[in-house]
């Protein structure tokens, strides 16, 4: 019947009992599933991981300027790692980083934010990350 018609015949489920068959032209059918899978994948959004770094001497409109642009990659659905570093004798005062982060953090509080993981010292940089909340 396939051959009759000048189309191929399509295998759709070997495990059934029978197993079942289409007749259909291939080329379209193959067309028409990756066109569909194409424009599942534009509606879909993938979430990056932006990054936010500073030192604890950070001057208070440098901060704010940071805060904004955390709180902007978080509106746009996007996780934030916080970076706090350290450098030479600095490291000695590991607990104003910690102090610098807490705040950071609690400028969030009132927002629908996710800490997904906790502010600590990693090598030379105190790190914390931040996720969009549920909306």
């Amino acid at each position: 019947m396939a051959r009759e018609r000048d189309l191929d015949l399509v295998v759709v489920s070997a495990n059934q009992a029978p197993p079942v068959a289409k007749i259909l032209d291939w080329g379209k059918y193959k067309y028409e599933t990756e066109k569909k899978a194409k424009e599942a994948k534009k509606k879909q959004h993938t979430v990056d991981i932006k990054e936010v770094k500073m030192r604890y001497k950070i001057d208070v409109h440098d901060y704010e300027v940071r805060l904004k642009a955390a709180k902007k990659f978080l509106s746009a659905g996007n996780k934030v790692k916080v970076v706090i570093m350290l450098r030479g004798r600095e490291m000695q005062h590991s607990h104003l980083a910690m102090d610098l982060i807490s705040k950071f953090q609690n400028e969030f509080e009132q927002d629908n934010v996710i800490v997904e993981k906790k502010p600590q010292v990693e090598g030379r940089n105190v790190v914390m990350v931040l996720a969009p909340g549920a909306k």
